[in-house]
C-alpha cells in the first residue's frame, strides 16, 4: 500500500534484536519514518493504499510511510497485540472500535484531541464522526478509515420475471423473496457466523431489529436480544426459511447464489459490490438499492468498517507526521480516489462532487454514502464481538428449528450478559 516500502510482517521483525530495531518507527536521512499496520490486502485495496501513500509521500518528502500489510483482520489484531507486548508497536494501526477500547484501557493509544480541529471533524459524515470517540472518557481516540453500510443486491432479470422491483419495505422484501424461490432458486442465502464470531447474516439481523424499533445493543453496550423487536426480526428470518426463501451457508453464500443465478438477493456491505459484480460476471443485470424500511418507514442500517489509532510509543515527530498522513487520507481528493477504487464509502460528503462520473455509473455509491448520515455502528465495548457470536449461534438454532425464536434469543441474552460482566 510506494517509492513507499511495504514493511515485512511484524512477526518477522521481532525475531531478534537487530530485526526489531530495523522495523521501528523513527527518523533517518532527515526523514521521519512512520509505520501503519493495516489489512487492506485483498483485490484492489492494496494497490489503492499504495497509490494514496505514494501521493502523500510526494507531497511530504520529509515523511516516509511504511505499510505493514496483514492478510486479514484476525491476523491484524494478533500482530498489533504481539507488537504491543514486544514494546514495538507501529506508529498507527487499523482497528475496530472494540479493539480501540481495549487498547485505551491499557493506555497504549493516545487521544487525537490535540490534533483534530473542529473543522476536521465537521467535515465528516455524522455517523462517521460519532464512531471516533470511546465512552470510557468521551475522548477522540480514532480517525476514520474504511467505512461501509449495507445495501441490497438483486437479480433484476429474476425479479422482473415475477413482476417485481427492488422492495421498499421489509414486508415487500419477504414477499419478493418468496416469489422468486423454488425450482433450485432461493430468495436469499445468509451466513450468520458462529461462536467464533459473527458474519454478514448477523449484521442483517441487527438491522432488522433496529428497523423494528430496538437495536440489539443499547448505547452503553448492554445486550437487548429478548426485546419484542429482536424476537420479531428472528421470526421474520424463520418465516423466510419455512417458506423456502432463505437458506444458510458459509463463506458469502448470498454472493455465491446471486452470482450463480440461484439467488434473488444478497444483503451485504457496499464493499461487496466489486466481488458481487465479479461473481455475476455480466450474466444478468445486477441491481442495487437502499435497504428496505421497517414499520412506519423506519430507516435502519449498520455502519461497519474500521478506524485508525495512534500508539503511545510514537515520538512527537512521528505523531505529527502520522497526523499529517491521517488528514491526507480523509481529504476530499483522497476519499474520492479511495471510494472509486476500493468500494468503500467516502467518509466526507465533500468527496462526492469529485466523483460525478463515477456516481453516474455506480449510483449505489451516492445512496450508500447518504446512509452515513443515520447509520449506526455497534457500540465500542470489548465484549460486543463475543456477544455477536452468541447471537449468531441463536440465529442458527432458531432458523433451523432447533429452538423457538424466543428461546434461542433468551439463551444468547444470558450468555451475552455474562460476557459483558466479565469484560467490564
Amino acid at each position: 500500500m510506494r517509492k513507499t516500502r511495504v514493511a515485512a510482517a511484524l512477526a518477522v521483525c521481532v525475531l531478534g534484536a537487530g530485526g526489531l530495531a530495523a522495523c521501528g518507527s523513527g527518523s533517518s536521512s532527515g526523514k521521519t519514518t512512520i509505520t501503519f499496520m493495516e489489512a487492506m490486502s485483498a483485490g484492489a485495496l492494496k494497490p489503492t493504499m499504495e497509490t494514496l501513500t505514494r501521493r502523500f509521500e510526494k507531497a511530504h518528502p520529509d515523511i516516509d510511510v511504511q505499510l505493514q500489510v496483514e492478510p486479514d483482520y484476525g491476523t491484524l489484531r494478533n500482530k498489533e497485540t504481539a507488537a504491543l507486548s514486544a514494546g514495538k508497536p507501529p506508529t498507527i494501526g487499523q482497528v475496530y472500535s472494540d479493539w480501540a477500547a481495549t487498547f485505551a484501557n491499557s493506555n497504549v493509544v493516545v487521544p487525537l484531541t490535540d490534533y483534530a480541529k473542529p473543522a476536521d471533524l465537521k467535515a465528516l459524515y455524522p455517523s462517521v464522526r460519532g464512531d471516533l470517540y470511546l465512552p470510557s472518557d468521551h475522548k477522540l481516540y480514532m480517525w476514520p478509515f474504511n467505512k461501509s453500510v449495507v445495501i441490497q443486491y438483486y437479480n433484476q432479470k429474476m425479479l422482473s420475471a415475477k413482476g417485481k422491483g427492488a422492495p421498499k419495505t421489509w414486508d415487500e422484501f419477504a414477499a419478493t423473496a418468496k416469489a422468486v424461490s423454488g425450482n433450485g432458486t432461493v430468495g436469499i442465502a445468509i451466513d450468520p457466523g458462529g461462536s467464533a464470531g459473527p458474519a454478514g447474516g448477523e449484521a442483517w439481523f441487527e438491522i432488522l431489529s433496529q428497523a423494528n424499533g430496538t437495536p440489539v445493543f443499547s448505547a452503553d453496550g448492554k445486550p437487548q436480544f429478548t426485546s419484542a423487536a429482536a424476537v420479531k426480526a428472528m421470526n421474520f428470518l424463520v418465516g423466510l426459511k419455512k417458506a423456502g426463501a432463505l437458506t444458510l451457508g458459509k463463506n458469502y453464500p448470498g454472493q455465491v447464489a446471486l452470482g450463480a443465478g440461484k439467488g434473488g438477493f444478497d444483503i451485504s456491505s457496499v464493499a461487496s459490490y466489486y466481488f458481487n459484480a465479479k461473481a455475476v460476471g455480466g450474466k444478468f443485470p445486477m441491481g442495487t438499492a437502499p435497504l428496505p424500511t421497517g414499520p412506519g418507514g423506519t430507516q435502519a442500517n449498520q455502519m461497519a468498517g474500521t478506524n485508525i489509532v495512534m500508539f503511545a510509543k510514537a515520538s512527537d515527530a512521528e505523531r505529527k507526521a502520522a497526523w499529517s498522513y491521517l488528514k491526507f487520507l480523509t481529504s476530499a481528493d483522497s476519499q474520492a480516489y479511495w471510494a472509486e477504487h476500493s468500494g468503500y464509502l467516502p467518509v466526507t460528503p465533500a468527496a462526492l462532487p469529485k466523483m460525478t462520473n463515477f456516481v453516474k455509473k455506480n449510483p449505489y455509491q451516492k445512496f450508500a454514502a447518504q446512509a452515513l448520515t443515520t447509520a449506526k455502528a455497534d457500540p465500542p465495548y470489548p465484549w460486543i464481538t463475543q456477544a455477536q457470536g452468541m447471537l449468531a449461534v441463536a440465529m442458527q438454532s432458531a432458523i433451523t428449528g432447533k429452538q423457538s425464536a424466543s428461546a434461542a434469543l433468551g439463551s444468547a441474552q444470558k450468555q451475552a450478559v455474562d460476557a459483558m460482566k466479565s469484560g467490564q
